[in-house]
């Protein structure tokens, strides 16, 4: 890429795209594949450095199992147009078709089996094919209107067209850029944000659960974690801060201040049998449950409860208690780690204001937003990054 192949001087485009990630470059070579003169601006020195980072790495680039069911909006059918039309088997043909070898791990998730670079060097190369002209590192200082065109001032000059696509992001990761940019203009223009706030985020410990589990961190569990009608059976993580891994980092998008999550220690095992079954042994509970589960979480959870005894010092009565404790141990989260720490942003420009087909704003003709700006986020697993190919492409048919 020549960040420098756009004039610094004024010039007239068919379409400016604002931001150079998933959703603004697959939007900025549908196009120019169409044959239109397209500028993609971004203010960062490196290139798809979100991509870069995600799956460790490698890219959890779709998921086979994409639904609109996997993704949260409070309009909940605005995602289903961009996804039929652009699938994951769309995505995977693109991938394929630029010899990038990739993997399914679990749950319908697709990763590349080398590097998320070659996503990243896939992206450009459409650009290419498209013509796409480029400026980056480049900051814009103010967008507005003048009749039927919206004019961009950057630091580079002035830059105009009748068609403008903003995929700034969300504000999810600050230290690679993130910032407020695309709904300062969705305001300006009139649009409603959905107030955001950290999705796919650890969320930390009280203090007095930090106080007897905080010295747990690197600890895993299969469980399933359930809040406000949703649940997820994946692993779950002990930190330095409280609690992570895949299970967590699900449920934190439908979890809000002050509620409790529940957690399942032991999914498919009749804990209540087991434990009655041991009712005259002498072994001590948390040995019993160190069969299931590590041991040190045993011997915390064990002392949290007062149960630091042998199996036989319990009544039945409480070892069903018990039992159910361990299917559903109560947790109330003190809050997130904050977006620092999180994958992705909840909330952003209202659907509402926007076409499901194109993504273009319902009172702004020639305004598009797509990606995480936009108020729709999806679960972890790839699912995102589903949500940038499928609005880039939506936007990028009528830009």
């Amino acid at each position: 890429m020549n960040s420098d192949t756009a004039p610094r001087c004024p010039d007239l485009w068919d379409a400016i795209v604002i931001g150079a990630g998933a959703a603004g470059m697959m939007c900025a070579a549908q196009i120019g594949q169409r044959g239109r003169r397209v500028l993609l601006i971004d203010h960062g020195a490196k290139l798809g450095e979100k991509i870069r980072i995600s799956g460790g790495g490698r890219c959890n680039f779709t998921n086979l199992h994409c639904a609109p069911e996997h993704f949260l909006s409070q309009n909940p059918h605005f995602c289903r147009s961009a996804l039929a039309r652009y699938t994951p088997r769309d995505f995977i043909a693109l991938v394929e078709r630029h010899g990038i070898a990739y993997e399914h791990k679990t749950l319908g998730q697709l990763f590349c089996r080398d590097s998320a670079r070659q996503i990243i060097a896939m992206l450009q190369s459409e650009c290419q094919r498209g013509d796409v002209q480029w400026q980056m590192p480049c900051n814009v200082r103010q967008v507005s209107r003048a009749g039927d065109e919206f004019v961009v001032d950057t630091d580079r000059g002035r830059a105009r067209a009748q068609s403008l696509v903003i995929a700034t992001g969300g504000l999810a990761a600050p230290k690679v850029g993130a910032t407020p940019f695309g709904y300062r203009i969705a305001e300006q223009f009139g649009l409603k944000i959905v107030a955001p706030v950290p999705a796919l985020v650890p969320l930390a410990f009280a203090p007095e659960t930090m106080a007897r589990f905080g010295d747990l961190s690197g600890i895993s569990i299969d469980a399933e974690v359930s809040c406000n009608g949703q649940h997820f059976r994946e692993n779950l993580l002990f930190t330095h801060r409280g609690l992570s891994g895949p299970a967590i980092l699900q449920i934190s998008s439908y979890w809000k201040g002050g509620d409790s999550i529940a957690i399942d220690l032991l999914p498919g095992v009749d804990v209540a049998a087991v434990l009655l079954a041991a009712h005259g042994s002498h072994i001590q509970l948390d040995n019993l449950l160190a069969q299931f589960l590590p041991r040190r979480f045993c011997q915390h959870w064990c002392a949290a409860n007062d149960a630091l005894r042998p199996v036989n010092e319990f009544s039945a009565a409480e070892l069903r208690a018990i039992a159910n404790g361990l299917r559903r141990w109560e947790v109330r989260p003190s809050g997130t780690l904050g977006y620092n720490k999180a994958e992705v942003t909840l909330g952003g420009v209202d659907t509402a204001g926007l076409s499901s087909k194109t993504m273009e704003a319902k009172t702004v003709p020639g305004l598009f937003f797509v990606g995480e700006v936009v108020d729709v986020t999806g679960q972890l697993g790839g699912f995102n990054f589903q949500w940038a190919w499928a609005s880039g492409h939506a936007a990028g048919q009528v830009a």
